[in-house]
């Protein structure tokens, strides 16, 4: 019977084709004395890995990983060594930004750098990108392996780093070779996520919620996997977009995920909303989750659901604020200001 079952598990998964992510966010801070000087997080597929910081050394998140690690005692060795000299160089680096800047005060310096994997066509994408102080600051460009200036205040930072060879030739290294390589040994290990694919997502919920009568209708999913999923309001069956507001897809404390779409219904005749429905569509999954505007089914959040808004304002406070307008702001940014919402709400 177990034999049937992982058989029927590797072509389920076998089954499924989507895209990878390795991700490592490092991020240095100064003049904020109860944060971390420094601290680094890996992410596989959107799930964390891996994590240290300036008083706590590399330690693995997942049961995989533990035991990847527990096999491979050099794997973590090297991420030791990576988080220390990520920490002094980066000690280095706002040491030198701040010498250019007239403000005092709190400074954010931000690294996110890694690599996807399709593996239907086997594509791998790598990237690299600084922020500081809540802007874009510099980006490499992997077709050329040079360095481009977001801001003026990055060019003379571009002007050094294009300079050092050595370092554009490790980064060359990691990004074209190492990254993707993890990458593709990484998903083997990563049974969990597959797991929650084939058997998280039967605990899937669609709903309609409600903060007042006169608010919009926001139709609401929550517990699947993975974060690639679509939500929409339809009306006689046709997709629509006025009165439509599309929430972030927004990770769950268990390594599953979450997203809204709210449909204003102020215009909306009551005799007319039979005429309405919310589409939620899975990737892997065939079959959509549908559920019809009816007030019966709405649930108010008054005494019986709360809410955690993540506004887009706070993109303010870190860097890459341009993705926060777009449908390409990663999901990693977001489970970081959750994670950090008890300090930056009330700064």
């Amino acid at each position: 019977e177990k034999l049937m079952f992982f058989v029927a598990l590797r072509l389920t998964v076998g089954l499924i084709q989507m895209r990878h992510s390795l991700k490592y966010l490092l991020i240095g801070t100064s003049g904020l004395p109860d944060f971390p000087e420094f601290m680094a997080t890996a992410t596989v597929d959107e799930v964390q890995v891996g994590y240290c910081d300036s008083n706590k050394k590399a330690e693995p998140k997942q049961e995989w990983a533990k035991e990847l690690v527990k096999n491979d005692s050099g794997h973590l060795d090297w991420y030791s060594e990576r988080c220390l000299l990520h920490q002094q160089a980066f000690r280095l680096s706002m040491d030198n930004l701040k010498q250019g800047s007239d403000t005092e005060g709190p400074h954010v310096l931000q690294r996110l750098t890694g690599c996807e994997w399709d593996d239907e066509t086997g594509e791998t994408k790598g990237f690299d990108q600084f922020g500081y102080d809540g802007e874009d600051f510099i980006s490499l460009d992997l077709k050329t392996f040079t360095w481009i200036a977001l801001t003026p205040k990055a060019v003379n930072t571009k002007l050094n780093w294009d300079a050092n060879i050595g370092l554009l030739e490790e980064n060359k290294k990691f990004l074209n070779y190492q990254y993707p390589d993890w990458l593709k040994m990484y998903p083997q290990n990563c049974i969990t996520p597959f797991l929650f694919l084939i058997h998280k997502n039967k605990n899937t919920i669609l709903s309609l919620l409600q903060r007042t009568p006169s608010s919009p209708i926001s139709c609401f999913a929550t517990h699947f996997y993975p974060d690639r999923a679509e939500m929409f309001w339809r009306k006689d069956g046709e997709e629509i977009h006025e009165g439509v507001e599309k929430g972030d897809i927004l990770p769950n404390n268990d390594e599953t995920f979450q997203m809204s779409v709210e449909l204003n219904i102020s215009s909306i005749k009551f005799e007319d909303w039979k005429r309405y429905d919310c589409v939620f569509q899975l990737s892997g999954i065939k079959d959509d989750l549908i559920i019809k505007l009816n007030k019966a089914l709405i649930r108010t959040n008054r005494g019986e659901i709360h809410f955690i808004y993540i506004s887009r304002l706070h993109c303010k406070w870190f860097s890459f604020k341009n993705l926060c307008h777009s449908d390409d702001f990663p999901p990693f940014f977001k489970l970081l200001f959750i994670a950090s919402s008890e300090f930056l709400f009330n700064v």
